[in-house]
């Protein structure tokens, strides 16, 4: 059984997350949607908020495991006994970063195998922080994330 480890801050889910989740269980047979604490970042939605809202969006999808981690991911990828680890590039500048994070996760640990998956072009733009930012401005987010998504960014934002 092969498992991919699909990390990120989730914050919130996108369409974009789901499509590559999707997607990556045509080619795993299981895919963990690993939540990570980033404190770089100041979340919309706590930890548990963002769990449960990526398990009802993939709710639909058999091979999709949701949890929590904090930590290396190279220790995630032994906790959750995963193959891989799943990103996703959107435009040139994320396969930077991305890069530097594959090789230097490959170099904490040599089984470490990364693997880039394309957005569809219809959320090739799609991010977190832009969803969270039109938001906020009362713009027509809804169409950019799943439907539970997009209750609870406006339950948050509108209370």
């Amino acid at each position: 059984m092969k498992t991919v480890l699909y990390p990120g801050s989730f914050d919130p889910f996108t369409n974009g997350h789901l499509d590559l989740v999707t997607r990556a269980g045509q080619l795993f047979d299981r895919v963990i949607v690993a939540v990570a604490v980033n404190s770089a970042k100041n979340p919309l939605f706590t930890m548990e908020e963002r769990c449960e809202l990526i398990k009802e969006s993939c709710a639909h999808l058999e091979h999709v495991e949701v949890v929590s981690f904090q930590g290396l991911l190279v220790d995630a990828l032994d906790r959750f006994q995963a193959d891989a680890v799943l990103r996703g590039l959107r435009a040139f500048s994320d396969f930077e970063y991305e890069l530097q994070m594959a090789l230097l996760n490959r170099n904490l640990k040599a089984q470490c195998e990364t693997i880039f998956m394309m957005p569809t072009l219809k959320n090739s733009f799609v991010a977190s922080s832009l969803v969270k930012e039109v938001a906020r401005l009362h713009g027509d987010f809804e169409q950019y994330v799943p439907e539970p998504v997009a209750k609870a960014v406006k339950a948050k934002l509108n209370p």
